[in-house]
């Protein structure tokens, strides 16, 4: 007997009952496109979740669906092939992640539902018409909008000696909305100014952050492919010219920044599969609404603050969600 076949039959001895006491149907079939890396453990962390979930409902890999996934590595056009390879399998619904993903996706079919996770400002980007009722093919769950930007800036404020201003750094061809964002909010916010920091590459990321260096500044590494894809050289640069940021995803603390606060993406992951359900069983996506985040977290690395001579004031960390000492 072939290993695989000994697994996928292994595996089916644990499947619920329901599904293995069911006569035979047509396997469904889901594709995956996410934006960052296949061995980045965030790219890991929210599939494990988007799985879970659809087990949850009685979906089983391998049982009665079959999941292709591709990963774009925030790379564009390497997105925009992996988008076409996608449609041209004629999967029943497609999970898409990141801005460029559904971009290519929306450009590459008007007709197989996709489900967007963690997508920002998707009727602003032309994505879906409105979020109570998407219309078209495409629905899901946004990420953040631009008044998160006041909370990080809080956040940083409240370090001693505190920020007092503030780079923004995402990818120039990843996150376009940013501009919008950061105008929206110095609209709203005018006393609390952003500066904008587009970068295309590691070079640029240290360059820039050796420019924003200085007395009272921060940086702000925001919900981003190409944040998530180059993390070491943003932790690095920040640590290599002392620089307090704030990320977006708890990861980003764990391998040595200084802070993060943002939705939870394990959680909206596996919510995203409740949608993925409801397609396979029959619902339009341009019926379902767009939903947004429920839950947020907020780690902190006491190792990193003292690394930078900044100390976090015991109310700062009695309010994080992970602690790292």
């Amino acid at each position: 007997m072939r290993r695989r076949d000994f697994l996928i039959g292994a595996g089916a001895a644990g499947w619920p009952l329901a599904v293995r006491g069911q006569p035979a149907r047509r396997v469904r079939h889901i594709a995956v496109l996410l934006g960052i890396a296949a061995n980045d453990r965030e790219a890991e962390t929210r599939l494990k979740a988007f799985q879970q979930g659809l087990a949850d409902l009685g979906w089983i890999e391998g049982g009665n669906v079959k999941i292709d996934y591709r990963f774009g590595t925030a790379d564009a056009d390497r997105i925009r092939t992996y988008a076409s390879e996608i449609v041209a399998l004629g999967p029943d619904v497609i999970l898409a992640n990141t801005t460029l993903v559904v971009a290519a996706l929306k450009e590459a079919t008007q007709t197989i539902p996709i489900v967007f996770a963690m997508v920002n400002d998707p009727v602003g980007q032309g994505f879906i018409s409105n979020l109570q009722r998407p219309g078209g093919n495409i629905t899901g769950f946004t990420f953040i909008d631009f008044e998160i930007i006041g909370k990080w800036l809080d956040l940083l404020g409240e370090l001693s000696p505190p920020v007092t201003k503030v780079g923004l750094v995402f990818g120039a061809a990843t996150s376009p909305y940013y501009h919008s964002y950061v105008r929206a909010f110095e609209a709203e916010k005018d006393k609390r100014a952003v500066t904008i920091m587009e970068v295309r590459d590691e070079m640029e990321i240290d360059s820039k952050l050796a420019a924003l260096a200085g007395s009272g500044s921060g940086l702000i590494a925001p919900a981003d492919a190409f944040n998530v894809v180059h993390r070491k050289a943003i932790i690095a640069a920040a640590a290599r010219h002392a620089v307090p940021a704030i990320y977006t995803y708890r990861a980003f603390v764990m391998e040595g920044g200084l802070m993060a606060y943002g939705p939870d993406t394990v959680d909206i992951f596996r919510r995203s599969a409740a949608y993925v359900d409801r397609i396979l069983r029959g619902a339009n996506p341009g019926d379902l609404p767009a939903q947004a985040p429920n839950k947020f977290e907020f780690a902190v690395n006491l190792k990193t603050a003292k690394a930078l001579g900044l100390t976090m004031p015991p109310s700062l960390v009695a309010r994080a969600d992970e602690v790292i000492e």
